[in-house]
């Protein structure tokens, strides 16, 4: 599996922690998820940055309104696609 695939996995696997309501679990492994997306994210060009800033602005919102459901969804859909667009082959 590649850094990519594992990534994808990972933002998947968190999404489903959130939708079965065990969300402290899922923002630990939600902050361990993002740990290496930033490290790609650092080496990458501008746009890229500037697309990770909004996606995280957003997922975080949730995060602080308690919508749960919402960052399922940024983490397994949003998340997802901007990963294979932007690290993709």
């Amino acid at each position: 599996m590649s850094r990519l695939e594992s990534l994808i996995a990972r933002a998947r696997e968190v999404a489903d922690l959130f939708r079965l309501g065990r969300e402290v679990e899922a923002a630990v492994n939600m902050i361990e998820l993002f740990d290496p997306v930033q490290g790609l994210v650092d080496v990458a060009p501008l746009a890229v940055q500037q697309e990770w800033s909004g996606l995280l602005s957003l997922m975080l919102k949730c995060q602080e309104a308690q919508d749960w459901l919402g960052l399922a969804d940024y983490l397994e859909y949003e998340l997802v696609e901007w990963l294979s667009m932007a690290f993709g082959d």
